[in-house]
């Protein structure tokens, strides 16, 4: 490394988003302590970074290094992978199939829900009835 890369700054972050070509968008989380309260808070800054090859996908820690402005917001270069997360990929059509079925669901349950209180309206006088029919039989004997 030479003298002038050994001044830039680098930080250690996870991929958040890897949907552009050639960028990807990097969480990079830092803890500060607040003054009054003295209770450690959570600052998240996300950075987007050039990814040459797309070879880095959501869920990896990855190093960046700061580097000349490359587009309009893209100061930073993904330098190493750190660590990789195997993180399954969701397609869209999947996440749309179990919206469908979780909103069929929520329909179908007022009708599933009106059911068992009709039934149990119904048992009740026939539970009530009983004790009346033993008393009047035993009246009988």
């Amino acid at each position: 490394m030479t003298e002038r890369e050994e001044q830039r700054k680098t930080r250690i972050g996870r991929v958040v988003s890897a949907e552009m070509n050639k960028t990807v968008v990097v969480a990079v989380e830092r803890r500060v302590h607040h003054r009054l309260y003295h209770k450690s808070m959570r600052r998240v800054h996300k950075f987007k970074a050039h990814d040459e090859l797309n070879e880095y996908q959501v869920g990896d820690t990855v190093r960046l290094t700061e580097t000349r402005p490359l587009s309009k917001t893209k100061r930073w270069r993904v330098s190493a992978l750190v660590h990789r997360d195997d993180v399954p990929e969701v397609q869209l059509s999947e996440i749309a199939k179990q919206e469908n079925l979780k909103t069929a669901a929520v329909e179908e349950a007022p009708a599933v829900e009106e059911a068992p209180e009709a039934a149990a309206v119904e048992e009740a006088p026939a539970v009530e009835e009983a004790p009346e029919a033993a008393a009047e039989e035993e009246e009988k004997k």
